[in-house]
């Protein structure tokens, strides 16, 4: 699984010109899964993201994470994380996980979120056309890919 985390003081997602989900101070994660992606790899995702020091202590160093802010999250499915830009000038997808794979991992990375933080995530939709609106704090942007574990 790859994540784009993106610190922010507000985020929202718009599906059909309609607001789909929102937040405050806190997180923006997209989420790409690729084949061979597994509940394990979730996990690993959900304890590392949670416990990142990323947001700035009263000195304004970075020493605080999600859970000591109580901030929010919105994820969002994004299969583009997994491009392949070697060849060409058309992006491959091909290691990105089929629907029938990504959405109940997608899901399984929601709901073991929504187990650890004090606010129930916002989402986007899978596989839905969206827009997303945030005011990108710092700027913070980090990514994290599961292959890289050790």
């Amino acid at each position: 699984m790859r994540t784009i985390i993106q610190r922010v003081k507000q985020a929202s997602v718009h599906i059909d010109g309609e607001i789909y989900g929102k937040i405050g101070k806190g997180l923006v994660i997209l989420v790409g899964i690729e084949n061979g992606d597994n509940p394990e790899d979730a996990d690993w995702l959900v304890h590392k993201i949670i416990n990142l020091r990323i947001f700035s202590d009263d000195e304004g160093k970075m020493n605080r994470s999600l859970l000591d802010i109580e901030g929010e999250v919105l994820i969002i499915s994004q299969f583009t994380l997994l491009a392949k830009t070697k060849k060409g000038h058309r992006p491959s997808y091909i290691r990105a996980a089929k629907p029938e794979i990504a959405i109940p991992l997608y899901e399984y990375f929601i709901a073991e979120m929504s187990k650890k933080i004090n606010h129930p995530p916002q989402t986007g939709k899978f596989g839905a056309m969206m827009d997303i609106n945030l005011t990108n704090n710092g700027p913070v942007t980090i990514f994290i890919d599961t292959k890289n574990k050790e």
